[in-house]
């Protein structure tokens, strides 16, 4: 059954008991044996990033990233992504192809969810970093102005990251997005990464770079806002 990569849950978060309800937690159990079959990292996120469903191929993917308080890969994709120190160790060109269209979706989630009390507390801490926040309110839209709006999709993003095991190593994974009409009504989405081999004859040789290790807000890519 699939689980939360990092987290405290190792099941679908219990719901109201209702008929509906239950009918919901019954397909969130398929669903996630479901997702456990997929030999890539496969997640089900809500609008906030919360993992509500995760496979043991996420899990193994994060599996060497050091514990944090707040911003676990298995209970905040969002928060792991902009706040954890070890982010950038998995996900590779962490800033440029990992962090900054994280905070385009999420700038384009609080236009949506104003008053949700989980993206007030991620965007609160935002705030609470400097350098962060300084992305977030200058940076970011010089960032779009300059790449322009394609490369915020993740559907079908080609992305670098670091796999722990040597059969993947640094590597490239094309990000799907494929979520199933029920998932998209109960509010959640999916998104599955698929790894390429390392030496995979159809694509350049990558060159494996040292993964550097960042703490939160420190955004290279991005000006200052006196610039």
């Amino acid at each position: 059954m699939a689980h939360q990569a990092g987290g405290r849950r190792s099941a679908p978060q219990p719901v109201p008991d209702s008929l509906e309800a239950q009918k919901a937690q019954a397909y969130l159990q398929d669903y996630s044996a479901l997702l456990e079959s997929v030999p890539f990292p496969s997640v089900v996120l809500d609008h906030r990033w919360d993992v509500v469903l995760a496979n043991s191929a996420f899990e193994a993917l994060f599996s060497r990233v050091g514990p944090h308080p707040t911003a676990m890969p298995g209970d905040n994709f969002l928060r792991f992504v902009l706040f954890h120190p070890d982010a950038a160790t998995v996900l590779g060109e962490h800033e440029s192809s990992w962090c900054l269209p994280m905070l385009a979706h999420f700038a384009a989630a609080v236009e949506r969810h104003g008053q949700d009390r989980g993206l007030q507390s991620i965007r609160r801490d935002i705030a609470q970093d400097p350098i962060m926040e300084a992305a977030y309110r200058y940076g970011l839209p010089h960032w779009l102005r300059t790449v322009g709006p394609d490369a915020v999709q993740h559907d079908g993003a080609v992305r670098p990251l670091v796999h722990p095991h040597p059969r993947w190593g640094a590597t490239d994974c094309r990000v799907v997005g494929e979520t199933p009409d029920t998932l998209q009504d109960m509010g959640y989405t999916r998104m599955t990464l698929v790894l390429r081999e390392v030496g995979r004859a159809s694509e350049p040789a990558r060159r494996p770079r040292r993964p550097r290790r960042t703490t939160p807000g420190h955004l290279s890519v991005v000006p200052s806002p006196d610039r």
